[in-house]
């Protein structure tokens, strides 16, 4: 399914688009589409709270279930977290699995 570039506008097509739909999954907070009120998932709610890992967990857990929902493109089997040494406070979601198709998926989504 083609879709559009969020950024420039261009065609997005295959990995590329599934990438872009993972990452706006996950930082949409549920509530804020209009139309669309239970798109999203809890990521954004649970960022402003102690890193530990109870949330670490927590997040994990909200990544694949709203993957799961909304982008039925996706199989999602491991997920990690990298802590940036550079910018404290800085996390990216390591999403692992396979696309309908069959291809291997991996995709970086800083939250933040």
């Amino acid at each position: 399914m083609p879709g559009m570039n969020a950024t420039t506008g261009q065609r997005l097509n295959g990995i590329d688009h599934i990438r872009q739909s993972v990452a706006d999954i996950i930082t949409t907070p549920i509530g804020s589409r209009i139309m669309r009120r239970d798109y999203g998932s809890l990521v954004p709610e649970l960022l402003d709270r102690p890193m530990n890992d109870a949330l670490l967990m927590q997040v994990y857990a909200a990544t694949v279930i709203a993957v799961s929902r909304w982008e039925p493109r996706v199989q999602i089997t491991g997920t990690r977290r990298i802590v940036s040494n550079q910018q404290p406070g800085t996390v990216t979601m390591e999403l692992y699995g396979k696309t309908a198709d069959g291809q291997p998926l991996s995709v970086g989504v800083p939250i933040t």
